[in-house]
């Protein structure tokens, strides 16, 4: 079995990850689930919860690309960006036991946390000013 990467390791890893991957697109879809909006990631900021090792806080600032499909709106022009927040955190049951995983549900944020994690983004150019 694999060791479990600590947090500033993960950090490290999905930093490392997003550079090589960056020109990559990916897809979500759309509320009508026959078509898919297609976002580029810009930039990330990953940032540890203080008060809990095994959970890493995600921001991201995501460009919009294009749409695919049959799709109920397009309310995007060019060069819409937004803000997608999640989180990663070490499952514990079933085969992601042990292993990083992304957040099922949105993020709860300790109230000392969020200013810090959101100064950390406009800092690392992920929030745009």
């Amino acid at each position: 079995m694999t060791k479990t990467l600590n947090a500033k390791e993960f950090i490290q890893k999905k930093k490392n990850q997003f550079e090589r991957e960056k020109t990559r697109d990916f897809r979500v879809k759309d509320i009508s689930r026959k078509g898919y909006h297609i976002w580029r990631k810009e930039a990330i900021t990953l940032m540890r919860q203080s008060n809990y090792k095994e959970k890493v806080f995600v921001v991201e600032r995501v460009k919009f690309i294009k749409t695919e499909g049959d799709i109920l709106s397009n309310h995007r022009e060019n060069d819409y960006y937004e803000y997608r927040i999640g989180y990663f955190i070490v499952g514990k049951i079933g085969k992601r036991n042990g292993h990083w995983t992304w957040g099922q549900y949105c993020p709860f944020i300790p109230v000392k946390d969020f200013d810090k994690l959101i100064e950390q983004a406009k800092v690392e150019g992920t929030i745009l000013s």
